[in-house]
């Protein structure tokens, strides 16, 4: 298991209201499908994302820093990318 300690705050305690699997999929297609599914957040709602694109190492901080949605930290587990993102307010 690799932590990206540059983006973490400790993920390992994190519990998603949502998770959508983008395993298989890549870019632009885990960013596409995470900003469907954050609509269908609440405001402060906490979306995992688990995708196996590297991309997404640096393409999630990215879409969050324009989105304004708060990137909360990505954790790799067996090849596979958690990252968890939190929904702005409004």
């Amino acid at each position: 298991m690799i932590r990206h300690a540059t983006w973490i705050k400790e993920v390992m305690s994190l519990q998603a209201d949502r998770v959508v699997d983008c395993v298989g999929l890549y870019c632009p297609m885990p960013i596409v499908k995470t900003s469907q599914e954050i609509g269908e957040l609440a405001e402060g709602e906490v979306l995992e994302v688990v995708a196996d694109d590297k991309g997404i190492v640096s393409d999630m901080p990215a879409w969050c820093a324009k989105t304004g949605h708060e990137f909360l930290g990505l954790e790799e587990r067996d090849g596979e990318y958690h990252v968890f993102v939190r929904k702005r307010g409004g």
